[in-house]
């Protein structure tokens, strides 16, 4: 089959499918729902629907992946809405060994307001957050602590209108114990380029200054591409929390589920390489000694340090 019938063919099963109202008005799914989200499936339904009915990429995918991903998110108490950043659900081909796509999933991606979200739903922080890095705020490391400076710029409109050079995250918990992280911009975009198969770091600059031919653009739907900021403040949150945070039990379950093709049993199917799962040391500025900082086993209680594992895009 070439690629031309298979896209074909794909559509067409994408244009047989009822619309996704008609879907979760069905008899079947609605107890599903019931059975899922108790006296919230009225709620659930109408918010789902809305998501769907304003995103219309979103509405080439199968349905049962729209539905497991977004129940996934339910059960995280996260919301679907796109303007509150706290989940995504990313269209995503699925293709055979020849390329042709076979059908097209909803992939459940957690957003950096999710990360913070159930961080501090967990109990356990005190603050955490994320931000971007302006031209002139870093001013390299202390010569005897090997801490990271900065100095932010008062002035918000002077501040916007200042190139970003890099991200940084950093959390707090309740016990004291602080750890930041800084990466540089160029290492982001090299984090980006290295772990996720749909994204170039040199045709970056091509793609935000509008330099790639309409006919080519398909080929840039990597949300990096798209919204590199967004991807990077989850990214580094990612790494802080799973390299040095604490994580609760909620946090690990969507940990693992992030960046993946929910299946209807609800396990994770993971459809690329996890931009966001990596090995890489944090190169994190301490505050206080390890020893007063680190938490006690007492004070993580059922809280454990979370494993990075394989996943996708993210």
């Amino acid at each position: 089959m070439n690629g031309a019938v298979a896209t074909t063919n794909q559509r067409q099963l994408s244009n047989n499918q009822p619309k996704f109202s008609v879907f979760m008005n069905q008899e079947q799914i609605k107890g599903l729902v019931s059975q899922a989200v108790g006296k919230n499936a009225q709620r659930f339904t109408a918010s789902i629907i809305s998501a769907v009915s304003t995103n219309a990429t979103l509405q080439k995918c199968t349905q049962r992946s729209i539905l497991s991903g977004a129940l996934l998110g339910e059960s995280l108490g996260l919301s679907p809405s796109p303007q509150l950043g706290q989940y995504y659900l990313v269209p995503f081909d699925k293709k055979d060994k020849q390329g042709n796509v076979i059908e097209t999933n909803a992939q459940f991606v957690l957003g950096a307001k999710g990360y913070k979200q159930l961080a501090m739903r967990s109990g356990q922080y005190l603050d955490i957050d994320v931000f971007e890095i302006k031209e002139g705020e870093y001013k390299g490391r202390d010569k005897f602590t090997g801490k990271q400076k900065f100095e932010f710029i008062e002035n918000d409109d002077e501040r916007d209108a200042l190139p970003t050079v890099g991200y940084m995250a950093y959390f707090e918990l309740l016990n004291g114990f602080r750890k930041q992280v800084y990466w540089t911009k160029a290492k982001m975009l090299k984090h980006a380029d290295t772990y996720s198969p749909a994204f170039r770091a040199d045709k970056y600059d091509d793609y935000i200054n509008g330099k790639i031919p309409k006919n080519e653009l398909y080929k840039y739907s990597s949300f990096w591409y798209k919204n590199f900021d967004e991807m990077a403040f989850k990214t580094l949150l990612r790494h802080l929390i799973s390299q040095l945070g604490v994580m609760s039990i909620e946090m690990q379950d969507a940990f693992v589920r992030d960046n993946a093709v929910i299946k209807e049993n609800g396990e994770p199917e993971y459809v690329e390489y996890d931009e966001t799962a990596f090995a890489e040391p944090a190169q994190a500025a301490e505050t206080g000694s390890p020893e007063e900082d680190q938490p006690t086993p007492e004070e993580q209680g059922e809280f454990d340090f979370f494993a990075d594992t394989d996943g996708a895009e993210g």
